[in-house]
């Protein structure tokens, strides 16, 4: 479980986090602290959370056009300056300008800080997949929560320890904790992104705008994954304000209980990462997330009726145990869903309509001075069963537990089953087809494309019947023009990266590229058309800089699927036998032979 932290570049990511984090929570608390010693008034507090809330609204969907068209590493590193530079900004104005000025100031700053983190989230979370492989990210966004969530409680700790000694001394650390995260990023190696040719004007602006939600609104996945966050964010909104009243009103609390109650949250939901770090891969992303929605439901509706606190303390455990495969699966689904050049957008997205409805959900909690406080946070959970129960049927998150069995058990009879067909030779008709459904390889010259179809095959799979068998030669790649099979690596008995693969997608690149044997076995989940591309044919697409960078990307992380080390791979720009003999050198002892 601990093996995403032998990617050297992920270690770093990962302790910026933690760091920065700790950081983050001394300035959040002790500037509430601070305006609550000034003012005495609790509406002055609540506006520390708003200047830090408003920025979401005017610049979260700009910033992440701007993230989509830059290099992300150079953001996140600017990001970590001016932040580190703006919280140095806010004990010097308190010295300078005294307390009531100092305090405007303060919001000012806390204001400009704010509104650059909408460009470093997005950017951080675009990173990501460049780093970990698809089969790793759960891990890894297991492990980034725990950081994010355990550097919270260790941020809110010693804030409440310092401000009693000195009151700005927080924000100096949190200064020196943007240097520090500044210079692991620095260290880290992220692939760069080119900006576009033409000039960021409004008018491009807005046109990526209209591009991005174009494409998430027109992506079925994408598009359930943002309207089933709505009614998610708004039950958090209301539980993040319902708590406190349910607590000491209706369950007579003293107010350690209630600290109590709010402290094992967090806990249930490190638990609740690591196990997800741990067996996260058994299950697809969209089980663990609809699993996850409808159990907090249930311990919601639990908590509403729950007679005393110390059954209330237990029931949010469970809560917060089960918010962690929820939220790690929903960003894994979107990580590996939204294409590179679109991810600042699709994020940004998101987290705008999280923040405004997380807000509403907040502002909402005010019935509870009509209605009674536990009928308010039962229909909050019943927010979360309906929003589980609507994942469960969208297509391509929720997946029957019959699919599931009907994938293992095709695999499971993959090495007796049947073989495809050899197939007869392509025409331009199934090259235009093949174009539809990837329109990358529009990019070949109009005058190569009769050579590279005369080199390719076309073969029909028949539900049931294999591809491709652990252990078999390989010298040729597959890219699947319609249908749907599904693939699996055997691991003692059972099948681990399991996927299903349908129009558009590709398997078999490494050992045409390597001349190595499969590693997993392929099965047409139902009638299946292919391409069959041999590795002659398969070199010629890799000069074409788009399917270069598909093909590159998704042959590291295939590698990286089948060996226990991180032994970084050589980008494949025009392959010839120097280069391929050089990637078989440097893959690490024991995949003499593999192909994932």
């Amino acid at each position: 479980m601990f093996q995403i932290f032998r990617k050297r570049d992920f270690s770093l990511l990962w302790l910026a986090q933690l760091v920065s984090t700790i950081g983050s929570s001394l300035t959040d608390l002790a500037a509430g602290i601070l305006v609550f010693k000034i003012t005495g008034s609790a509406l002055n507090v609540g506006l520390v959370l708003m200047v830090t809330a408003l920025p979401t609204l005017f610049v979260g969907l700009f910033a992440g056009v701007f993230v989509d068209r830059f290099n992300r590493k150079r953001i996140l590193l600017a990001s970590d300056l001016f932040r580190g530079l703006l919280v140095l900004m806010i004990p010097f104005g308190f010295i300078y300008l005294g307390d009531k000025s100092g305090m405007l100031a303060m919001y000012a700053i806390l204001f400009v800080a704010a509104t650059v983190r909408q460009f470093f989230d997005p950017a951080w979370e675009s990173v990501l997949p460049e780093i970990a492989s698809e089969e790793e990210l759960i891990s890894a966004n297991s492990f980034l929560s725990i950081s994010s969530f355990g550097s919270t409680a260790v941020g809110f700790a010693l804030a409440g320890l310092l401000a009693d000694r000195d009151i700005h001394l927080p924000f100096f650390i949190d200064s020196a904790t943007f240097a520090f995260s500044f210079v692991l990023v620095l260290l880290v190696r992220i692939p760069g992104h080119a900006a576009q040719e033409e000039s960021t004007t409004v008018g491009v602006i807005i046109d990526n705008l209209k591009v991005g939600a174009s494409y998430l609104w027109h992506t079925k996945l994408l598009r359930y994954l943002f309207l089933i966050n709505l009614p998610v964010m708004l039950s958090f909104g209301l539980w993040n304000v319902l708590l406190l009243p349910m607590a000491i009103r209706e369950l007579h609390a003293t107010n350690f209980e209630y600290g109590l109650q709010e402290g094992v949250t967090s806990v249930g939901f490190v638990v609740g990462s690591l196990l997800m770090a741990r067996y996260g891969d058994r299950l697809p992303e969209g089980t663990w997330m609809v699993a996850g929605t409808l159990f907090m439901g249930f311990f919601g509706i639990a908590y509403g009726l729950a007679p005393d606190i110390n059954v209330a303390i237990v029931l949010v455990t469970f809560n917060g145990f089960l918010n962690s495969p929820m939220s790690i699966a929903r960003r894994g689904l979107l990580q590996k869903n939204i294409p590179r050049a679109m991810r600042g957008r699709v994020f940004s997205a998101f987290a705008v309509s999280r923040d405004v409805v997380f807000l509403i959900g907040m502002g909402g909690a005010a019935l509870a001075d009509i209605y009674p406080v536990r009928n308010l946070i039962i229909v909050s959970s019943l927010l979360l069963v309906g929003a589980a129960i609507v994942a469960q049927l969208a297509p391509g998150i929720g997946r029957t537990g019959a699919e599931w069995r009907r994938a293992l058990k095709l695999l499971a009879t993959a090495p007796v089953a049947a073989r495809v067909g050899a197939g007869r030779a392509a025409t331009m008709m199934d090259f235009d087809r093949l174009l539809r459904v990837m329109p990358e390889i529009g990019a070949l010259a109009m005058g190569r494309r009769a050579a590279f179809v005369s080199g390719i095959k076309v073969a029909r799979a028949e539900p049931g019947e294999a591809i491709l068998k652990v252990g078999d030669p390989g010298d040729s790649a597959y890219f699947v023009m319609g249908g749907k099979a599904v693939a699996g690596i055997p691991d003692q008995g059972a099948y681990r990266a399991l996927s299903t693969m349908g129009p558009g997608d590709f398997f078999g690149e490494i050992a045409a590229l390597t001349g190595s044997t499969r590693t997993a076995n392929v099965v047409a989940d139902e009638e299946t058309d292919l391409i069959e591309v041999p590795s002659a044919s398969l070199k010629q697409l890799l000069e074409i800089p788009e399917l270069h960078t598909l093909i590159n990307s998704k042959l590291e992380e295939r590698l990286s699927r089948t060996s226990t080390s991180t032994t970084d791979l050589p980008r494949v720009t025009r392959p010839n036998q120097t280069d391929l003999k050089d990637l078989r050198k440097r893959r690490p002892k024991g995949m003499a032979g593999q192909r994932a």
